[in-house]
């Protein structure tokens, strides 16, 4: 299937997609991503991989649509906060008296 991503044409066939994905690890998904066999992939590593253009050369949208026409399943997860406090934004207790005094 003829698909446009940054402004370049490719040929694009799902078992095509299936290959070139084979073996590449995929990075932590804190966004749009696409499921490719068992594995989510960040829709920027798969334009990047299937492409080999640079990551600032196309937009994620190109990709999810072109990973759609294809029949791969798409998606958006939410950024998952790095620690427990990131989570819960008010401060605690502890933190608002301070420090114990040093002896």
């Amino acid at each position: 299937m003829r698909c446009v991503i940054a402004r370049f044409p490719f040929e694009l066939t799902k078992n095509g997609v299936l290959e070139t994905m084979k073996g590449v690890k995929p990075e932590p998904v804190d966004g749009p991503f696409v499921t490719i066999g068992r594995r989510a992939y960040p829709a920027m590593q798969v334009g990047a991989v299937i492409t080999r253009q640079d990551r600032r050369d196309f937009g994620v949208g190109e990709v999810l649509r072109a990973m759609t026409r294809l029949g791969f399943t798409c998606g958006t997860r939410p950024a998952v906060p790095s620690s427990p406090a990131a989570a819960y934004p008010v401060p605690r207790e502890s933190d608002l008296m301070g420090a114990p005094p040093a002896a």
